[in-house]
């Protein structure tokens, strides 16, 4: 249908450049570790690159999914003389807005388009099909994207210009950071008062307490089992994302600051790699806080 790159093929590409495969599209992959994308590549009967610049060759659509800000940025000065002229770039990386804008400006100037569109739903989502894709940029160019987001988004909406995608994103860190914090001080509350913490989530999580950390994380918090999810690494990277332009802004956000911080703390006891909802063991005795 449309001739596709994709390019990092970490735990949630991987598998969304396959979704694009099996609606039809001709995708070829690249990856910082060549034996992923050759990995990829014999699985989904794709073509892997040895190159960003070879990914891109006469690719209508480039998607991305990387790290950080300076990974984007790096992807991007390969491709960037490679873009064929109506190229519509697709960054599902997690970066800051003014690196987004910044490279909607370089689009524009090679006669190519631009999406900021990060995503949430973890690797399951991914894995589904169904991930959650919060999108910024000019009309014409959603309108053009969002049949390649079909292949792995469930939910796809416009925010508004050129940033906003990350800017929602944003959104999310802060309202996840701020319920798993939550959710560990009722576990731990729980804990301490001698409840039987699965009754007590069997009684409140059918009410207003009910969330989707508290539905997929309260057992693995309770048993402190953290080995699934979305690292504790990455979610420190988005809240500073979301400092800063809160910082930009003049928005205040005391609460993300503070769990900022507790992250900090996970990550002094050797929970760099642990799913976010490991704030609980902040509340152990035996670890440093």
């Amino acid at each position: 249908m449309s001739k596709c790159a994709f390019l990092g093929l970490g735990v949630m590409g991987f598998p969304m450049a396959g979704h694009l495969v099996s609606k039809g599209h001709d995708v070829t992959v690249w990856n910082r570790t060549q034996s992923k994308a050759d990995d990829w590549a014999a699985k989904h009967d794709g073509e892997a690159a040895a190159t960003p610049e070879e990914a891109v060759s006469d690719a209508e659509y480039i998607c991305l999914c990387v790290g950080d800000d300076p990974d984007v940025e790096a992807v991007f000065d390969q491709i960037e003389g490679a873009l064929a002229k109506g190229a519509i770039v697709i960054d599902h990386t997690t970066a800051s807005a003014g690196l987004a804008r910044k490279l909607y400006e370089r689009c524009k100037a090679r006669g190519a388009q631009f999406v900021d569109a990060p995503i949430s739903g973890g690797q399951a989502g991914a894995e589904a099909g169904r991930l959650t894709i919060m999108c910024g940029g000019d009309d014409d160019a959603m309108s053009k994207a969002r049949p390649i987001m079909e292949a792995y988004g469930a939910r796809i909406t416009h925010i508004g210009e050129s940033g906003a995608g990350q800017l929602a994103k944003s959104v999310n860190q802060i309202c996840i950071a701020g319920i798993v914090q939550g959710l560990s001080e009722g576990i731990h509350f729980a804990e301490s008062n001698g409840l039987d913490v699965a009754k007590v989530m069997e009684a409140i999580s059918g009410g207003a307490a009910q969330s989707w950390q508290m539905e997929n994380r309260w057992q693995t918090m309770a048993e402190r089992k953290f080995d699934h999810g979305f690292a504790v690494d990455w979610m420190r990277k988005d809240l500073r994302i979301a400092l800063t332009a809160a910082d930009e802004s003049g928005a205040r956000l005391p609460v993300t600051a503070l769990v900022d911080q507790f992250y900090g703390d996970v990550q002094t006891n050797g929970g760099s790699r642990w799913d976010t909802s490991s704030l609980i063991i902040r509340f152990d005795p035996q670890r440093k806080s």
